[in-house]
């Protein structure tokens, strides 16, 4: 199973960037994306950003994930 979480862009050189997600950088393709900036949130699959997303649905997205692990380490 593939789990998409948003990254947000932060750096750009040529065809590779690297995105942040909650302080976990990471280098990523951009080679599918024509219009990738800093800034930017994409979805990464496989070290390829496969598309872009809307900041807030990004933002959204990170802050439901953050709630359900929240919840599933206090049941523990």
């Amino acid at each position: 199973m593939c789990l998409a979480v948003p990254s947000k862009i932060i750096e750009i050189n040529d065809a590779v960037g690297k995105v942040d997600v909650d302080g976990v950088v990471r280098e990523t393709s951009l080679m599918l994306l024509d219009d990738a900036k800093i800034g930017d949130y994409v979805i990464v699959h496989a070290g390829f950003a496969i598309s872009k997303v809307d900041e807030e649905a990004a933002l959204q997205t990170l802050e439901d994930m953050r709630n359900i692990l929240a919840a599933d380490s206090g049941q523990n």
